[in-house]
């Protein structure tokens, strides 16, 4: 399983169990917002201000060990 950035967060929270709680530690705490569930990772992180290159790097390190 590979994240990227044109993802929507509603795909991603349902992918693995610990997506919600990397999403939220990164400061994107909207996930259960109707809205939310058709954003992109991508502008989630341009409204939150999170650099989005580096959050997608980050998760796909923590994934590819499962």
């Amino acid at each position: 399983m590979k994240i990227d950035k044109t993802m929507l967060i509603g795909e991603l929270v349902h992918m693995d169990e610990l997506i919600p709680q990397m999403l939220m530690a990164a400061g994107i705490n909207c996930l259960g917002c109707p809205s939310s569930q058709a954003e992109s990772l991508e502008e989630a992180c341009m409204v939150h201000g999170i650099d989005c290159d580096d959050l997608v790097s980050k998760m796909n390190e923590i994934l590819a060990d499962r």
